[in-house]
């Protein structure tokens, strides 16, 4: 297929309607004829803190390590150990007991 010249482009886009165009590709998408799903693996501790509804500042804070650290630990650069592994552990199962001790 060869290449469209600017005069042949120019006499094809002169006809469309590009609002129509647009609306209906978002329609195609909302009622999932079109696009793509991405499915994304997030680690225990993304896990945790948006199951607890913390900010990573906030999460850090309770975990008591740097908001730098707990990036790490989301984004799979470093791996958590001992105690902060057992807290996101349980963080993640049961959101509503941390929240249940953060309140007492």
């Amino acid at each position: 297929m060869k290449p469209m010249t600017d005069k042949e482009l120019q006499q094809r886009d002169a006809s469309r309607d590009i609002g129509a165009e647009l609306l209906q590709a978002v329609r195609d998408v909302k009622a999932g004829t079109v696009g793509k799903v991405n499915m994304v693996d997030t680690t225990m501790a993304a896990q945790a803190r948006q199951r607890l509804g913390l900010s990573q500042s906030q999460f850090s804070h309770l975990l008591g390590v740097s908001v730098r650290t707990l990036q790490d630990w989301e984004q799979g650069r470093r791996e958590p150990s001992g105690a902060a592994k057992a807290l996101l552990r349980i963080a993640a199962i049961r959101p509503d007991a941390v929240h249940e001790a953060m309140a007492g």
